[in-house]
């Protein structure tokens, strides 16, 4: 077991850590917003190309920021539906809009697949997936630390597979991260407490061993209701500051987050 130190303090022994990537590991702010708007313009095209309602422009891309959770001036919530769910739930997101602006649920569905699927077409030829996967200041030297002192680290994220094995590649984590991951692929997936048992099972650990740090309310619940030893929320992973609840601590900068070294440990006991 290893003790984790906040602001220098002992929070409680552990022997992995679970991380959110998105807002807590990652800097995903940028990508998230481009891709929102590309999103809604996608959806503005085949809306007016097979709707004959006189519903207006202004009004569908409205609804549509809105549903995504971004505000007025455009910019993203952190507690967000395009911050925070997954994939299916945006497009469950997108087509339920559709729906309301007058088509039927069959072709508002089959609306949002078209767009999805175009947009990840189009932003996966973007020579911007380095960029939108950067590291927040601080994790790569407390990843370093955790995994130096045989602290087991694992991903629990709404990416895809190849999402965050690309996160992985992209910032050289694959050999501290391994295949310790659940992905929007995994059954269940965030943010059902199904998810972090099935993790910490593929870990060969119980959520009672386990730390979780995440970036939202539905990631802290999530983990008192896996049983999760100590839940930390990291706030500082994007513009606007997360408003968090749930948590047991809060992790401001990642310099504040360690674990207690076999060297610290060592000169503990000499000192006493």
């Amino acid at each position: 077991m290893f003790e984790l130190l906040l602001q220098g303090h002992p929070i409680g022994k552990i022997k992995a850590v679970l991380f959110d990537k998105d807002g807590t590991l990652s800097n995903s702010e940028s990508h998230l917003l481009k891709l929102s708007s590309m999103r809604v313009k996608e959806a503005i095209k085949r809306f007016h190309s097979a709707n004959t309602n006189n519903q207006t422009k202004e009004e569908l891309e409205s609804l549509l920021y809105k549903s995504y959770g971004q505000s007025s001036d455009r910019s993203l919530k952190p507690t967000g539906t395009i911050a925070v769910a997954s994939r299916k739930d945006n497009l469950t997101t997108t087509a339920t809009i559709f729906c309301l602006m007058g088509e039927t649920w069959p072709n508002s569905i089959e609306l949002a697949q078209e767009v999805f699927k175009t947009v990840d077409k189009r932003i996966n030829e973007l020579p911007t997936r380095s960029e939108r996967n950067h590291l927040l200041p601080g994790a790569m030297k407390m990843l370093n630390e955790l995994s130096s002192n045989g602290v087991i680290c694992a991903l629990i994220s709404n990416d895809s597979r190849s999402g965050i094995q690309g996160f992985l590649r992209d910032n050289k984590l694959t050999d501290k991260f391994s295949c310790h991951f659940w992905s929007a692929e995994h059954i269940p997936t965030k943010p059902d407490p199904g998810a972090i048992k099935g993790l910490c099972h593929s870990l060969g650990l119980a959520p009672e061993e386990c730390a979780m740090v995440g970036d939202s309310d539905s990631d802290m619940r999530m983990a008192r209701e896996a049983n999760i030893k100590i839940s930390l929320g990291y706030i500082s992973g994007w513009t606007s500051t997360p408003l968090l609840t749930a948590q047991d601590h809060i992790i401001e900068q990642w310099d504040d987050f360690k674990v207690e070294t076999t060297t610290n440990i060592a000169h503990n006991l000499n000192q006493s």
